[in-house]
């Protein structure tokens, strides 16, 4: 999917770095968990990134949480 451009009507609210810092994992430990460099952890953290469904799932698991507890979608009215 890769970065999302910043024109994108339909933005999500992002939670992963809360998910990660209340489980204590670095973002480097994630990263290993997942199978992803540290950097894309840090994008995606940041928003700059949309994960795939795939990625999604894996961040959930390793984070032992629901997928809907990382990221919410914020729809655009206009």
């Amino acid at each position: 999917m890769g970065r999302q451009p910043k024109q994108d009507k339909d933005q999500l609210d992002n939670f992963v770095e809360q998910w990660r810092s209340k489980r204590d994992i670095s973002r480097q430990e994630l990263a290993d968990l997942v199978g992803v460099h540290y950097q894309t952890m840090s994008y995606i953290e940041r928003g700059e990134y949309a994960p795939t469904l795939a990625l999604t799932l894996r961040l959930a698991a390793a984070l032992d949480c629901k997928v809907e507890q990382l990221f919410k979608l914020k729809v655009s009215t206009k």
